[in-house]
């Protein structure tokens, strides 16, 4: 485990951890969210009451097509939807969003309405590989990305990018370049550990996170394992505690560099249960993971291991 002062040794002073809050052995200072997107049938009201009574302390909200507050109807929609969700006792610290450029005619009022609010972070929609000249496609993209940054940082938002597999950005180090141009006030990564995983098995999601550090401005948390099948070796998404994570490491790195920012619970895999619905069964699964995630920070913030509710820690 990196101690704080070896962590801020490997980085530049000027470097600061955009949501750097948290000192050694003290509880961790953000928020654990739900991704709204695993219960797209229940209104924010609904949402609000269930995800609270999971035991979580925010929401991460889709602000997208086919999402909880469609991206045309953010002005008239989003503030009922962020009373809801604060009226059940959650925090909401962060949006989900498809946007890819400040021209985009939702994007004024998304991150207006969002900044007025007081949410603190979005996620952008994602950039392609066209796979024919990847510099001239990353260029492209950092012209697109910091115009978004530049219209978060008018409206009081700050944007974190998704380095989601498949995507550009997927290996950490090409975004890089991109982020390390833009105010790290306003510009950094929404780090997520099981795509990090996914692309840089053994050893390279600890060079992404460590380059990604200083500027993590949230976190998605998910696990998976390869499996092979009869088209090839697939990434299969699992509960947490189940797949490839390693945990341990992970929360140690960002506990030593003092994240306190959001993190948003995805539930990727398929769920089963003895509910009566699939919302019971999805909610059951929440508390599951939550368990597990809870037990992982409490013991990389604070250095007291606490059991989790299944699994072993990789």
């Amino acid at each position: 485990m990196l101690t704080r002062r070896e962590f801020l040794a490997t980085v530049p002073a000027t470097a600061v951890f955009a949501t750097a809050a948290a000192k050694p052995g003290a509880p961790f200072a953000g928020t654990l969210c739900l991704f709204s997107k695993h219960l797209p049938e229940m209104d924010c009201r609904r949402l609000g009451r269930a995800v609270h009574g999971g035991g979580f302390g925010g929401i991460d909200l889709t602000v997208r097509r086919g999402g909880h507050v469609p991206p045309d109807r953010a002005a008239a929609e989003l503030p009922a939807a962020a009373q809801a969700i604060r009226g059940a006792g959650l925090a909401l610290p962060m949006i989900t969003t498809e946007l890819l450029s400040a021209s985009d005619a939702n994007a004024v009022p998304i991150l207006a309405t969002a900044g007025k609010l007081g949410i603190s972070f979005f996620k952008p929609g994602y950039y392609k590989y066209g796979f024919v000249d990847v510099r001239r496609e990353l260029d492209t993209a950092g012209v697109e990305l910091r115009s978004l940054a530049e219209l978060g940082k008018q409206h009081g938002i700050q944007v974190g990018y998704h380095n989601h597999a498949g995507y550009l950005g997927a290996p950490v180090w090409d975004t890089a370049r991109i982020l390390d141009a833009l105010d790290a006030r306003w510009a950094g990564y929404y780090f997520d550990i099981c795509h990090a995983t996914t692309e840089g098995g053994d050893a390279g999601w600890k060079i992404a996170l460590l380059l990604a550090a200083p500027r993590i401005k949230m976190v998605a948390i998910k696990d998976f394992y390869w499996e092979k099948t009869s088209k090839g070796w697939k990434a299969r998404m699992c509960p947490l505690g189940e797949g490839m994570v390693d945990w341990k490491g992970y929360w140690n790195i960002l506990a030593a560099s003092g994240f306190a920012g959001p993190v948003s619970l995805h539930l990727e895999y398929d769920i089963s249960g003895r509910g009566s619905t699939l919302e019971d069964n999805t909610l059951a699964a929440a508390e599951r993971d939550l368990a597990f995630l809870k037990a992982r920070v409490h013991e990389a913030y604070e250095g007291a291991p606490k059991p989790a509710s299944r699994g072993a820690t990789p």
